[in-house]
């Protein structure tokens, strides 16, 4: 079995990469052009991977790193709402036209099945909490759109020899990530800088990077599933809760602020995941921040270095 993972050495990627290299009979190929990906964040898997630093967006290197592949994990792309709206070309480049790209390097190559990473912000401002598959695409920021421009694309590439799964994730957290929320907080309390609350009513599904993993490996190695999936907690958190919680596991005074709202971001979250409960086994713990004591060791042992 060969295996392909655009973006593999992001936050979520290098995750699934190490998950994908413990089983010997899997040979893993990871494509990265190290926007935000880190080489060093691979170290761990580095000898049972071959890297290539190379961009969704060359029709050439695509066709390289796909020959002979099974199946494709596809998760590079400008993954931060207020990057992806900073920068519209780049968020279009690669999001939109990398993953075309992507689809179309794929089916020529005779893949069996590709991933895609979908996002919750694909709904924009849900009408209700939580939100179900079957409610409506309405995105609110470039990010968005250009997820529900990848999910349309694997849909119209999807055929009986060409087999695409779309998952739509929550606010996937855990040791590693920054430029979001959960990593923002937690450098801020360790430096004793506010944690701000842009309009102060955010409530959000935070979901381990694990039970993201999890759902990954199962809809890439098992049966196929034809429509889009959340993948989420199913509990809503609220930020000033999560900011109170991580002042507690840093032991950190610092003061918690607010700010006027952004006009890009989602402000409310909650993933209905009863399909892929049904579908397959989700480990949805009580506690959705149950692991949020192991980010901050993390974040304060990668100070220390």
């Amino acid at each position: 079995m060969r295996v392909l993972v655009t973006g593999g050495a992001g936050f979520i990627g290098r995750h699934l990469v190490a998950r994908l290299v413990r089983d010997s009979s899997r040979s893993v190929i990871v494509l990265d052009n190290l926007y935000r990906g880190r080489l060093a964040d691979l170290r761990d898997s580095w000898e049972r991977i071959a890297f290539v630093e190379g961009d969704v967006r060359d029709r050439s290197t695509l066709a390289g790193v796909m020959q002979g592949c099974d199946l494709v994990y596809h998760l590079a792309a400008q993954s931060n709402v207020l990057g992806a709206s900073q920068d519209l070309e780049y968020s279009f480049s690669s999001n939109v036209t990398g993953t075309f790209n992507v689809l179309q390097a794929a089916r020529k190559e005779g893949i069996r099945r590709l991933v895609f990473t979908s996002s919750r912000e694909v709904y924009g401002d849900p009408q209700r909490l939580p939100v179900s598959e079957s409610d409506p695409l309405n995105p609110k920021n470039a990010y968005g759109a250009s997820k529900v421009s990848g999910e349309i694309y694997c849909r119209l590439f999807s055929a009986p020899d060409f087999e695409t799964v779309v998952l739509r994730l929550a606010n996937v957290y855990g040791p590693g990530d920054r430029d979001r929320v959960i990593p923002i907080f937690i450098d801020n309390a360790l430096r004793g800088l506010p944690l701000t609350l842009y309009g102060g009513q955010q409530i959000l599904d935070f979901v381990w990077i694990d039970a993201v993993v999890d759902s990954l490996v199962t809809v890439g190695f098992g049966d196929l599933i034809k429509d889009p999936l959340n993948i989420g907690s199913n509990k809503g958190t609220l930020l000033r809760d999560l900011a109170r919680r991580v002042l507690k596991d840093t032991g950190s005074d610092s003061p918690i602020a607010l700010a006027e709202s952004r006009e890009v971001e989602v402000a409310r979250f909650v993933a209905d995941t009863a399909q892929a409960r049904q579908l397959f086994k989700v480990d949805i713990p009580e506690d959705p921040l149950f692991g949020l004591v192991d980010v901050v060791r993390h974040a304060r042992e990668h100070q220390r270095g």
